[in-house]
């Protein structure tokens, strides 16, 4: 029964939806498992582009059923407006995109929430939130006391916990507010709202855990998209710069309810280059000509937020840090393209941390932030790849490139990316 699950290995934005989106024609199902509206998955397709947020970029390939999973955490009017936007572009979802009751629900107190607490950044420094209510929903997931999922939405008692909840959070919200001043939370319109969302999704929730189990037991091939990067995972990444979810391969089990043994294969994604949004550290940062050139090549702009990525050379020690989190078999080398006009590219290969040299990443962020990075440099290949289909017709420069990732990061390449579009997609190996 093949499984396989695609992870992003650096921090997030690595151009998982368009591999995803190829490797769902060889797949049943596609399953979401974590995160929620502050993942930007881009897939380009001829000359259309969509961008998806909580729907799993599988939903482009007719033949896929996708699923949304209890790990999800859900923003109700977000994924109804993604829902008529892929309709309304032709896009039959009927049968083809089930939701999970058991995923948990944003609503305006978690906004409310990471507008308040974003205003008391760490250190001085702005975790970068998307201000989605992510990372709040979250929070009272764990928490439990005013937590709602999905299913909830459908009982008697919805509008009284509501209210309960409500009166509970403008307590909670006057008390952290910087300056005393929060937004007005109406409990009954809010119920009302939600009641009319839920009714709208009625069609699509349903019980995703025995399905996916159901599916493993008739040998169905499932596709397992990550959100994000492993980087930001919430226990193994860059803590706290991270996100509130495990975005790197430990999360999939949890998010979905499938044990880790029906996962045969996993690939890891990662760019050319790294980028990162919001704050934190990141050793190998750009912030010259060439960091904005990459930046302008790459179109480096949030798919979530248009905010603009930091950007900085590849960082060996990092990716092959995560790709053993991950238990990664093979890489997939994304936006190589746009390495191919610089004259020449530098690879992070170790750092160096209080005048000594090591092949780790520390688990503090106050010492990675420390670090300097120790660089190996390559000669650039300055052609044009975005027409090249095999991997033998790569400049022999972009292929040294290539074979240098591979022997750093311990992993085969088994996928190189020259442009966005679908066919601009070389398969080193049989996927």
């Amino acid at each position: 029964m093949p499984g396989t699950c695609v992870i992003g290995l650096q921090w997030g934005d690595e151009a998982k939806g368009k591999l995803v989106d190829i490797l769902t024609a060889k797949h049943d199902i596609v399953v979401r498992y974590q995160g929620g509206a502050n993942a930007g998955h881009t897939v380009v397709i001829g000359d259309e582009t969509y961008k998806l947020h909580q729907i799993p970029s599988g939903v482009l390939n007719s033949n896929a059923v996708n699923l949304v999973c209890p790990g999800v955490v859900l923003n109700p009017l977000t994924i109804l407006g993604e829902i008529r936007g892929l309709q309304q572009r032709g896009i039959e979802l009927d049968g083809r995109l089930m939701i999970s009751d058991r995923a948990h629900v944003v609503f305006p107190w978690h906004l409310e929430e990471d507008r308040v607490l974003n205003d008391r950044p760490v250190n001085g420094e702005s975790i970068g939130t998307t201000l989605r209510g992510i990372g709040p929903c979250y929070r009272d997931k764990v928490g439990r006391s005013f937590a709602v999922r999905l299913g909830d939405l459908y009982r008697e008692n919805f509008t009284e916990k509501v209210e309960q909840i409500v009166t509970a959070k403008d307590q909670i919200l006057a008390s952290i507010a910087v300056n005393g001043e929060v937004a007005s939370l109406d409990a009954a319109q809010i119920a009302q709202d939600y009641r009319g969302y839920a009714e709208q999704l009625k069609p699509f929730v349903a019980d995703t855990t025995t399905y996916l189990l159901d599916a493993v037991e008739q040998d169905r091939r499932i596709l397992y998209e990550g959100a994000q990067g492993s980087l930001l995972d919430i226990d193994h990444g860059t803590y706290p710069f991270v996100t509130s979810s495990n975005s790197s391969g430990v999360g999939v089990s949890a998010g979905s309810g499938i044990a880790g043994r029906w996962i045969n294969r996993v690939l890891g994604v990662i760019k050319s280059y790294s980028t990162r949004v919001g704050g934190g550290p990141f050793p190998t940062e750009l912030e010259d000509a060439v960091g904005d050139r990459i930046r302008e090549l790459g179109k480096e702009y949030g798919t979530t937020t248009g905010r603009p990525r930091r950007c900085g050379w590849f960082d060996a020690v990092a990716v092959r840090y995560t790709a053993r989190l991950g238990g990664i078999d093979a890489l997939s080398v994304m936006m190589l393209d746009v390495l191919s006009l610089l004259p020449e590219i530098k690879i992070c290969t170790a750092y160096e941390l209080d005048g000594q040299q090591i092949d780790y990443m520390p688990s503090h962020s106050d010492d990675l932030r420390r670090v300097q990075p120790v660089y190996e440099t390559i000669p650039g290949w300055e052609e044009d790849v975005t027409g090249i289909r095999t991997l033998e017709d790569l400049p022999a420069g972009a292929r040294r490139y290539l074979d240098r990732v591979s022997e750093l990061i311990q992993r085969p390449v088994a996928v190189v990316s020259v442009g966005p579009d679908r066919e601009q997609t070389i398969f080193t190996s049989d996927e």
